[in-house]
């Protein structure tokens, strides 16, 4: 069951809001802190070999795919730690290089307007002191994560797994927000800007809209804290918009200014790009042409191991624990099947703490091998829409939403 609630702050609002003055980047954005390198490592797919670097500001040690804009890829490590992804460890993904260094939260102001009876203005005091926080916890998805395991192999960022990650967000409910403006009859979209903006005048300023019904569900929100902590500024700060349940293009970071549009919206970013085959598991065949496209929109259910990896080691006889994470997109999750025989058969595993239907939830089982030899392990979530992964690996030209049963070969010796 998914639990959107009201919560007491974990800190006072002044402690909280001296908190989040203290963030800037000034001075940490020079070349030495985005080209370090201290060790790398190897991906299962073509030209995987990528640096793990420390010298991100904000960040511990993450998997560099690309410097501008940042690309940063979560260590799938991690993931075996717990549910919550650390602060310091959760993946970055930015579309535009020019990232403000420095925000003043003093100064900084979130405004509404458009289609709206009255145009609202909002400073961070205004967004922590006057409204009823709520928290949720929700995975945020890179509609690439995964991109590299594609074949053929498409353009675009050459994710591994680890282009998401799972927080508890806390913020101000956008309804309240738009309900403070006064949305105008009419109204058919919402969009959301941020404060970064391309290097070249020509680039298309990086918008992107829901529909104003769905922005007034009361899930949508503006998030001014992860974790407990501000955002970093890497991950959005100082606000973000958290779209439960739908890929994280819509999770549009240093938001600042959202318009209410009475048409729908033709921005670059909504009519051309990331779109999807409107088909199942937005799957094609490669060469196909004339597929209808639509905006990609709800995730789709995953699970992972995350504390076995491919040529792991089991002694015969001996029993020993195999656990992962998964999740069920933009449904709760409702059961995760595990095999030790490449799907011949299939056994229930156990399931951790739910901490809402958009979080991340962990699974386990026990394995005991009877007899030396090879095996592969696969796992496979399904969610409470009914709605599973699916055993062959989709395809389309962007590299979007791969959800493939996961499997691994483990040797019992």
């Amino acid at each position: 069951m998914q639990r959107s609630r009201l919560v007491p702050l974990s800190q006072s609002r002044r402690q909280f809001l001296s908190g989040v003055g203290g963030l800037s980047l000034t001075g940490l954005l020079g070349s030495s802190a985005w080209s370090g390198t201290e060790e790398s490592l190897v991906f299962p797919f073509v030209n995987g070999r990528r640096d793990l670097v420390e010298t991100f500001p904000q960040k511990g040690a993450m998997v560099l795919q690309r410097t501008r804009p940042p690309l940063l890829e979560t260590p799938f490590e991690v993931f075996d730690q717990g549910v919550f992804t650390p602060n310091d460890r959760f993946y970055v993904r930015w579309h535009l290089a020019n990232i403000p260094t420095v925000v003043d939260p003093a100064t900084f102001r979130l405004k509404i307007r458009g289609h709206v009876r009255q145009p609202v203005s909002f400073t961070l005091d205004d967004l922590v002191r006057k409204f009823e926080p709520i928290e949720i916890a929700a995975v945020n998805q890179c509609s690439g994560n995964s991109r590299g395991f594609f074949a053929p192999r498409v353009a675009g960022g050459q994710w591994a797994n680890g282009a998401m990650g799972n927080a508890l967000w806390r913020g101000v409910s956008l309804k309240a927000l738009l309900d403070r403006a006064g949305v105008k009859t009419g109204a058919l979209q919402v969009r959301f800007n941020g404060l970064d903006t391309g290097i070249l005048p020509q680039t298309p300023d990086f918008m992107k809209s829901l529909g104003v019904d769905h922005s007034r569900d009361g899930e949508v929100m503006i998030a001014y804290a992860m974790n407990g902590k501000p955002l970093p500024l890497l991950n959005g700060y100082p606000l973000r918009l958290v779209v439960p349940g739908w890929y994280a293009t819509y999770w549009v970071k240093m938001l600042d200014d959202i318009e209410v549009l009475d048409k729908p919206d033709d921005n670059f970013w909504m009519s051309r790009a990331y779109l999807i085959p409107d088909t199942p598991f937005a799957d094609v065949e490669p060469g196909r042409q004339g597929v209808k496209l639509i905006p990609i929109n709800r995730m789709l259910p995953r699970s992972f191991f995350t504390n076995i990896r491919d040529e792991a080691r089991f002694k015969v006889g001996e029993t020993a624990m195999v656990r992962g994470i998964a999740f069920g997109g933009d449904s709760g999750l409702a059961k995760v099947m595990f095999s030790a025989d490449a799907g011949s058969h299939w056994q229930d595993a156990r399931l951790g703490p739910d901490h809402g239907k958009y979080s991340f939830r962990q699974w386990h089982v026990d394995f005991r091998p009877s007899s030396a030899g090879a095996q592969t392990f696969m796992v496979k979530a399904f969610n409470a829409a009914g709605a599973s992964q699916p055993d062959r690996a989709n395809w389309n030209g962007s590299g979007f939403m791969r959800n493939v049963v996961e499997s691994i070969t483990v040797q019992s010796v």
